[in-house]
């Protein structure tokens, strides 16, 4: 009997020539203990990132009198030199770029018509604000000396990537 719980069962009896059907119910059984549902007494964090984006990761400290600071997670770097512009994002554990875009790259160079003009900070900005997002990497500390930043190459850039979804600063670091 397909209309029939799992937990009740019919039999018929006759009585005074007419089949009436008595349920009988069964116990259902204890269910079984699963292993596999035990909280794990060691925690292994699979994204080794995960303290960075929650402010909770240590950064270096002391480095006040040092130019730039080293107290980041990711640091922005931009530079133009004579013919090309780029820009790289450096870790703090690393002095290898972790990202990095260029004037020199063809794809972007072949859109442009200067390597060297506010436009090309423009494009280089966004390409970057985009290869950052790709990577997860959604706020970084860009710092500049004052009298750089007032450029328009420069201000360009950074309006670029922030308008790319970029966070140009970093959380405060949380003390637990």
């Amino acid at each position: 009997h397909d209309w029939l719980r799992d937990t009740e069962r019919s039999v018929p009896c006759l009585l005074n020539n007419i089949y009436i059907f008595i349920s009988l119910t069964q116990a259902v059984p204890k269910p079984e203990e699963n292993h596999n549902e035990d909280i794990s007494k060691t925690f292994v964090n699979r994204n080794p990132r995960n303290l960075e984006q929650m402010a909770l990761a240590v950064k270096d400290r002391g480095w006040n009198t040092v130019w730039p600071i080293k107290e980041y997670y990711h640091r922005l770097v931009f530079r133009r030199s004579q013919h090309h512009i780029s820009a790289e994002v450096y870790s703090r554990d690393s002095v290898v770029p972790v990202l990095t875009c260029s004037t020199q790259e063809w794809a972007l160079k072949k859109e442009l018509s200067s390597t060297r003009s506010v436009s090309a900070c423009r494009a280089v900005g966004e390409v970057l604000a985009q290869r950052c997002l790709e990577a997860g990497i959604t706020r970084i500390v860009y710092r500049e000396v004052p009298w750089t930043f007032r450029t328009e190459s420069v201000q360009t850039f950074w309006t670029a990537m922030k308008e790319g979804g970029v966070v140009l600063s970093e959380p405060r670091r949380k003390f637990i």
